[in-house]
């Protein structure tokens, strides 16, 4: 996110509206190998100054992260992302690199050093070995509420809808050269770190401060920051910030996510405006609930959290659709999701496209390639 914040606003049509911004980080690699480079500094230096704001490093020197200004409009996100997809793309490209919106480094290589920043140091010498492979690449969603109280309480309508959104998000199959088994492999590396967890159920904002003091203090996170709850308040902005996801190979996934997050958000403010409770599940389901669906995606089956069974992903997700669809419509956002949702029917998700390509030539090259094509758009 730039400095702006995203908040609730009254629209023209006089329903209150809720503003969206993404963030997304991208994999460096060498474009004749695929192999994860320490490259940030070299791609930094190419970024146009304009940009500079929207574009920053993060946690290795193999990875770069961009942040779309709030908006109201689907098209105003899209907008923002391609360019930046674009002239990062380039930049990365004059820099002797190529960029990669994928979750993890697909293809074997050495583990790039982390960027020399005081607190990444004192994460290293913390949590020392958790920094497993080239990169974790992760999509980030904000989305405005107008404060903390009503934030915590939307975080406890949205938990049990949030496995669903991971199965969407799956891009990172393949990881040091081989087919991991699951469609996100991001997921299971990331999860090394021990303050990545489902959002608990929250009692208040005062529980939720609490918890962050206490979990600090245990050693568990060196500050607000490191609270990798798959759903959170910012600590900067305003916004409930949904941070499940790999980050998406092509910008009309990342729009489908984007405006899913929102809807999802409208509806918890909604229920909670009418006065109806949330689901408290069970956080050990909700764990299942989120293995399954970094091991399916949306290509398997997902966890039912009315029940516990097992039903198609796909089913989930229409499920999903089915309850935010007046959120939808309110922010008009409906038509586009209907067509993005058939055009990722179409070709299936990151990792189904990823592992399509790897079938048809047997080369990680051909991978890395079309990931690539897809980054740019």
């Amino acid at each position: 996110m730039t400095s702006q914040v995203a908040e609730a606003t009254t629209s023209p049509r006089g329903t209150d509206l809720l503003t969206v911004g993404v963030e997304e980080e991208f994999l460096l690699v060498d474009p004749h190998t695929g192999v994860a480079v320490p490259a940030v500094d070299l791609v930094m230096e190419q970024v146009p100054p304009e940009l500079r704001g929207q574009v920053q490093r993060e946690f290795q020197t193999s990875q770069i992260e961009i942040g779309t200004p709030p908006g109201l409009e689907l098209s105003s996100i899209r907008h923002s992302l391609g360019m930046l997809r674009a002239e990062l793309a380039d930049a990365a490209e004059r820099a002797g690199v190529r960029l990669l919106a994928v979750g993890t480094g697909p293809v074997e290589g050495p583990v790039p050093p982390v960027v020399d920043k005081p607190r990444f140091d004192r994460m290293i010498e913390r949590f020392r070995l958790l920094v497993p492979g080239p990169g974790n690449n992760g999509m980030h969603v904000h989305v405005g509420v107008p404060d903390p109280d009503t934030g915590v309480r939307v975080l406890n309508h949205v938990r049990p809808w949030l496995p669903v959104l991971h199965a969407v998000t799956v891009n990172s199959p393949f990881s040091a050269g081989v087919d991991t088994g699951y469609a996100s492999w991001r997921s299971v590396e990331w999860e090394r770190w021990p303050s990545v967890a489902p959002t608990p159920y929250l009692a208040s904002h005062e529980h939720y401060q609490r918890l962050i003091r206490q979990l600090i203090a245990s050693g568990v996170m060196l500050d607000e920051g490191m609270l990798y709850w798959y759903a959170r308040l910012s600590a900067k902005y305003p916004t409930v910030e949904l941070r499940i996801g790999d980050v998406c190979p092509s910008v009309d996934d990342a729009v489908l996510v984007a405006a899913l997050v929102r809807a999802l958000v409208a509806t918890a403010m909604t229920d909670i405006a009418e006065g109806r409770a949330p689901v408290n599940t069970d956080h050990h389901l909700l764990v299942a609930a989120h293995w399954r669906a970094a091991h399916d995606g949306l290509e398997g089956d997902g966890v039912d959290l009315t029940n516990g069974e097992l039903r198609p992903a796909w089913g989930l997700l229409d499920r999903l659709v089915d309850r935010v669809r007046p959120a939808l419509e309110g922010h008009g956002d409906l038509a586009e999701v209907t067509d993005l949702l058939g055009g990722l029917r179409r070709h299936g998700t990151g990792a189904a496209r990823q592992r399509a390509v790897y079938a048809r030539t047997g080369r990680l090259e051909d991978v890395v390639a079309d990931v690539a094509r897809q980054t740019r758009g």
